[in-house]
C-alpha cells in the first residue's frame, strides 16, 4: 500500500457526516459557480465563459496569444505575452472567502485591470507563501507582489535583480526564494536550483538540476523537473531556508521530467515522462515515483482539485483517461475528440484541460468549441461554442454562500 493509499484510509476514518438541519427560509442558500477563461491561439484575446451556461462573461483583448495562469485563490488570471514584453492581469469576479464552516461566494463582472506587469520578456508566474513572482527571461529579474495589489489598483511591487538572462523560474518559499541558476553560457539550459534571502543573496550551495523545467506545490513542498530527476524544494526549519534535495529518475528509464501538477488534497505531484508517460511522485515515500505508461502520447493532463485520487490525461489519439493516483492505474478511458497528432511544432494549436467542478473542460482548436465533458462517465455533456481558435484555458470557482 502506497503512503498516499494509507493517508486516504485514516481520512476516511476520520470523516463525520452532520445531521441533517433545519434552515429558516430566509437563510442565505449555497450556490456554485465556475468561470472558464480560454486565451486564443491566432490572436490576442482572452474569453471568459459561464461554465454552465456557456455565457460570454466577457472578451479581453490584449497584445498576443497568452499562456494563462490562474492565481491560487481563482480571483486573478495573468496572461502572460512574453514577446509582447507584457503581462495582463483579469479579475475573474469569482470570489470565495473562507468562514471555517462555510465559504461565502460573491460573483461579480470579470474585468481586464488596467494593471499590466513589464519587463523584456516575461515568462514564468509562481505564487507561494502569498506572493507572486514573475520571472523576467529576457533580463533575468523577478518581480514580486500580492494579489491584493493588483485588486486594490495599489502595486507596490519588488523587483530583485539575480543574474544574468535565461528561461528561468523563481518560486517563493516563506521569506525566500529558489530560483534557476543559468549556465556560463546563456544559451546552454540552465544547470541547477539555489535559494535567495529577501535582498537577494544566496543561502548555501547550488543544487544540481540540469535543464531546470518545470515547477508545482503541493502542501508546503515544491519539485522542479530536471534532465536527470527532481529536486524536492521543503519548507525552512530555521534562518538557513528551504532544504534542496535531488533525487534522481535514472531507474525509469529513458525520459525526464519538464511538466508538473501538485495535489491539493493530499500531497503528491504527476508529472509528464517523455511523450508517452506520466509518474507519480510521492517525496519522502518509500517508492518516490511510479511511472504510468500510456497507450500513445500525451497532449495535456490535469488533476482534479475536489476528487483528490482523480487525474485526467488526454493522449493524441483523442481519449480522455482516468488515473486513480493512488492505485497509479488507468481505471476508465473515452474517446473525446478526433486524433491530435503530437507531431509538428510544440506550439500547434491542441486541446488543453482544465477542470470547472464536476466537469473537465476541454478546448477544441479545430472546431471552436469548448467540450464539457462529466469526471465521473468521461463522457461529453455538452459542448460551448468559442469564436476563433480556443487554446489555453483556466477554470476558477467553486460553492460557496451566496449573500
Amino acid at each position: 500500500m502506497t503512503s498516499l493509499s494509507r493517508l486516504m484510509l485514516v481520512f476516511a476514518s476520520f470523516v463525520v457526516f452532520p445531521a441533517a438541519t433545519a434552515f429558516a427560509e430566509d437563510e442565505p442558500k449555497s450556490d456554485t459557480r465556475w468561470r472558464l477563461f480560454v486565451g486564443d491561439h491566432a490572436e490576442g484575446v482572452v474569453r471568459a465563459l459561464d461554465a454552465k451556461t456557456g455565457a460570454s462573461a466577457g472578451t479581453f483583448r490584449i497584445d498576443q496569444t497568452p499562456a494563462l495562469t490562474r492565481s491560487d485563490s481563482g480571483r486573478t488570471v495573468f496572461a502572460v505575452e512574453g514577446a509582447a514584453g507584457k503581462v495582463a492581469t483579469i479579475a475573474t469576479g469569482i470570489a470565495l472567502e473562507d468562514h471555517g464552516e462555510h465559504a461565502d461566494l460573491e460573483v461579480t463582472d470579470a474585468r481586464l485591470l488596467p494593471t499590466v506587469l513589464t519587463g523584456k520578456k516575461p515568462a514564468h508566474v509562481v505564487e507561494g507563501s502569498g506572493q507572486i513572482a514573475v520571472f523576467d527571461d529576457g533580463t533575468g529579474d523577478v518581480t514580486l507582489l500580492r494579489e491584493s495589489e493588483l485588486l486594490d489598483g495599489k502595486m507596490r511591487p519588488r523587483v530583485l535583480k539575480l543574474g544574468p538572462a535565461h528561461h528561468g523560474v523563481a518560486v517563493p518559499m516563506g521569506d525566500f526564494l529558489v530560483v534557476s541558476v543559468p549556465d556560463a553560457d546563456p544559451e546552454k539550459p540552465r544547470v541547477g536550483l539555489k535559494v535567495v534571502d529577501r535582498d537577494g543573496g544566496q543561502v548555501g550551495e547550488t543544487v544540481a538540476c540540469p535543464g531546470v523545467h518545470g515547477q508545482a506545490q503541493s502542501a508546503r513542498t515544491f519539485v522542479f523537473g530536471c534532465k536527470d530527476g527532481i529536486v524536492v524544494a521543503t519548507p525552512a526549519k530555521a534562518i538557513g531556508g528551504p532544504a534542496l534535495t535531488h533525487i534522481s529518475t535514472a531507474q525509469l528509464g529513458e525520459g525526464n521530467v519538464s511538466t508538473l501538477k501538485g495535489g491539493k488534497a493530499m500531497q503528491f505531484f504527476l508529472g509528464n515522462y517523455g511523450p508517452s508517460a506520466v509518474v507519480l511522485i510521492e517525496p519522502g515515500a518509500e517508492e518516490v515515483f511510479r511511472k504510468v505508461d500510456l497507450p500513445t502520447r500525451r497532449v495535456d493532463f490535469a488533476l482534479d482539485p475536489a476528487k483528490a485520487r482523480n487525474a485526467y490525461i488526454l493522449t493524441e489519439d483523442g481519449t480522455l483517461h482516468l488515473l486513480d493516483v493512488l492505485s497509479g492505474k488507468i481505471m476508465k478511458s473515452a474517446r473525446v475528440t478526433e486524433p491530435y497528432s503530437m507531431d509538428g511544432h510544440w506550439r500547434d494549436p491542441r486541446p488543453r484541460l482544465a477542470v470547472a467542478g464536476d466537469h473537465i473542460a476541454l478546448t477544441d482548436p479545430r472546431h471552436g468549441l469548448v467540450r464539457m465533458i462529466s469526471t465521473e462517465t468521461l463522457t461529453e455533456d455538452r459542448t460551448i461554442p468559442v469564436e476563433g481558435t480556443p487554446y489555453t484555458i483556466v477554470a476558477v470557482g467553486g460553492s460557496g454562500v451566496a449573500h
